[in-house]
């Protein structure tokens, strides 16, 4: 694999020459950093030993050769320290492919659905499920018992409860005083949980156990395909909201939980990464006014995205189904119910991505990619 390697500017530069004809220029620095060997790595978790205070500022390669198992034996100065590389890790890690991006969705789409006799029992069923939530932020989990507290033992096969004021696990139906317009029959516009606190929940779940009132659909948006389609439409508008830092809050006589953020956040490559959109947490926006009324203007326009019937797609929970959202990407609402004929009551639960994608990377790792990635 690794054809043949030349040192370069007195040693501060390695160059690796594959056999495919790629040529990889490493610093000295980085080489002596990502060494592999046991002064620089624990045997055991292959954390590092040392610090960049260990390594001398000009550091460099003194020796480097190919070795008869194709590995690269390396030698540094100051210092002395030799290290061997292998040419599978040198290629895994310089070849590594760039995270996947998020699946863009609009109403057409038909979130994957899973049965949970299944996701409990079976590795590749659990994988193919997780992996759907992960690309598309979105997926349906069928056949969970109608039991208090079910939800709790489906985030278990993944992760952790992210536990809130609300409780690990919290009843959406109509109450008589309801702390949150949630527990009403009321529609909702959709919107993404808790955007008041920092940081906003990763996941969210919600287990129908009854679902005998008219109306209460599910509705859901994929938010990101929602941002990229202001950002096509109206660059400024999009800028705007995703510079714009607002406030969100909630308040009951025992909390007080209060965040500033954009509602669309952006990740170093100015994607969007996180959606934080909800009209019943936003507080009261200080721009000036000027500011404020174009910041109103982007606002509305964004809306008028997430309320499109072209991006909604519209579910009916039986009881027994399970909805799993990414909360800083898709958007849920729900059509309006009857809080006095029949019944409408779901169980949620909330949940951190770290813990999801942790798991799906270890799947990964023993069982291989599903067919559909």
């Amino acid at each position: 694999m690794l054809a043949a390697v030349e040192i370069e500017a007195a040693g501060a530069v390695l160059a690796l020459r594959w056999a495919d004809g790629r040529v990889d220029r490493l610093p000295a620095l980085w080489l002596r950093d990502n060494a592999q060997d046991a002064q620089t790595r624990h045997p055991g978790n292959g954390q590092r030993l040392l610090t960049i205070h260990d390594i001398p500022p000009d550091i460099r390669v003194i020796e480097a050769r190919l070795d008869r198992a194709g590995g690269l034996d390396l030698a540094f100065a100051p210092g002395g320290h030799r290290t061997r590389f292998t040419a599978e890790w040198l290629r895994a890690t310089l070849r590594a492919p760039p995270p996947p991006r998020p699946v863009l969705w609009d109403a057409t789409h038909r979130p994957y659905r899973a049965e949970w006799p299944a996701v409990a029992a079976d590795e590749r069923a659990l994988h193919d499920w997780l992996a759907a939530v992960a690309s598309h932020g979105v997926a349906v989990l069928t056949r969970v018992p109608c039991e208090d507290r079910a939800v709790e033992r489906v985030i278990a096969r993944f992760g952790y409860v992210r536990e809130t004021n609300y409780g690990r696990v919290f009843d959406v139906r109509s109450e008589v005083r309801p702390s949150n317009l949630a527990y009403t029959g009321l529609g909702l516009q959709v919107h993404t949980d808790n955007p008041y606190r920092d940081p906003v929940p990763g996941l969210q779940l919600l287990h129908c156990l009854a679902s005998s009132a008219e109306g209460g659909e599910s509705i859901v948006v994929d938010g990101f395909a929602a941002a990229e389609r202001l950002k096509a439409a109206d660059w400024e508008a999009f800028g705007l909201l995703a510079r714009t830092a607002v406030p969100f809050r909630y308040a009951d006589p025992d909390v007080e939980l209060v965040a500033r953020a954009p509602i669309i956040g952006l990740d170093v490559e100015g994607a969007p990464a996180e959606i934080r959109f909800n009209n019943r947490s936003l507080g009261s926006p200080v721009l000036g006014e000027v500011r404020t009324a174009a910041w109103y203007a982007a606002y509305r326009a964004f809306a008028e995205l997430l309320d499109s019937p072209a991006l909604q797609v519209v579910l009916k929970l039986s009881p027994g189904e399970l909805l799993i959202v990414d909360n800083r990407r898709v958007l849920h609402g729900r059509t309006g119910f009857s809080g006095t004929a029949g019944a409408r009551h779901l169980q949620g639960a909330y949940a951190d991505r770290d813990g999801l994608l942790s798991r799906l990377a270890v799947l990964r790792r023993r069982l291989g990619p599903g067919e559909a990635e």
